[in-house]
Formats: structure tokens, C-alpha cells, sequence
């Protein structure tokens, strides 16, 4: 398995958002959605317009924990979430493979448009998991926050948190840059 990385630039990854905003709103929502909520694709595959209409939070059991799980909808979500359900059914999956939304797209087509999208903007080693390492990261980087994260990710153990949203690799690639002997 591949190890992937978080999109650690925010100007890019502003890029990546107007790009797919302009060209099409599932990719777009998609996305969003995994930056602003840090679900795992299978769980942000299952969501359908009655999970997110006129709600605050999203509740949910996890595909691969079976916990359950409750997600505060951040304001720019849900009103890009809003403006994208207006007019569906409830029964609408989110991240639909037809225009009739009766099922979400497969986890490899997820996996593709990620790639391929973040690729077209020169950002390599990603995935479907980098959508949540991304929301990792940039939180991290803002609140310093480990305990929090490490509850939302489940982990045992913050050293494993900030491994797996980069923060490790970060500061000793700046530790080697740092060094200067003449």
C-alpha cells in the first residue's frame, strides 16, 4: 500500500477548489467534504442529501470502526452543501455515479478523480486519504491541537496523529534545511 500525503499548500489547494467549483460540483463537493469533515471515502460515499439537509451535524456510524460518530457541518461546508442539494431527493447520494443519484461512485473512481485532479495542479503521492490527512494537517497547523485530532482519527497515540498527517516528516525535513555548518 502507498503511503499518500495531505495537500499541505493552501494556495493550491484553493486552486484545486475554484477549478472543480467552475468545472463540476460533485468533484467539487467531494472535496469539501473531505477536507472539512476528515471522513474516510467510504464513509463520505454513503452520505445521502436527507444526511446533511437542514442539519447541523452529520451523524453516523463509521464503515470501518463502527463507532459512531457525529460531524459538525463547518459554515462554508454547509452552505456549499446547500447550494449543491437544492433540488435533489432525499435519497440522493452525495457523490452520485449517474444524474439520478441511486448510487455513489466507486472508491477507485474517487481514488482517480483525486489523483488525477491533484496531479493536473502538480501535487503527487495522493489519494482519497489525502482529503482527510489534508483537513488533518491544516488543522493541526492551526490549533497545535493533537488531543482533538487524535480523537477524531481514533488514534491511541499523538505521536501516531502527527505521523499520519505529516507533521513528523515535516519537522525533520526542517530540521535537515536547518543545518548550516559555514
Amino acid at each position: 500500500m502507498n503511503y499518500v500525503e495531505p495537500i499541505r499548500d493552501k494556495n493550491k489547494l484553493e486552486d484545486i477548489l475554484k477549478y472543480l467549483k467552475k468545472t463540476n460540483l460533485r468533484n467539487f463537493i467531494l472535496f469539501c467534504i473531505g477536507i472539512y469533515t476528515g471522513l474516510r471515502i467510504s464513509d463520505i460515499l454513503k452520505l445521502q442529501v436527507k444526511h446533511v439537509r437542514g442539519k447541523e451535524s452529520i451523524r453516523m456510524k463509521e464503515q470501518k470502526t463502527g463507532k459512531g460518530k457525529v460531524i459538525k457541518i463547518n459554515k462554508v461546508l454547509k452552505k456549499e452543501l446547500e447550494d449543491y442539494i437544492n433540488g435533489k431527493e432525499e435519497y440522493e447520494y452525495l457523490i452520485a455515479n449517474s444524474s439520478t443519484g441511486m448510487n455513489p461512485i466507486s472508491r477507485q473512481h474517487a481514488y482517480k478523480i483525486v489523483k488525477d485532479t491533484c496531479n493536473t495542479f502538480g501535487i503527487e503521492n495522493v489519494g482519497t486519504h489525502s482529503l482527510r490527512k489534508t483537513f488533518g494537517y491544516h488543522y493541526y497547523n492551526a490549533t497545535k491541537d493533537t488531543a482533538v485530532l487524535q480523537n477524531i482519527f481514533n488514534h491511541s497515540d499523538p505521536s501516531i496523529t502527527l505521523r499520519y498527517i505529516g507533521i513528523n516528516q515535516d519537522t525533520i525535513s526542517d530540521a535537515y534545511e536547518s543545518m548550516r555548518y559555514f
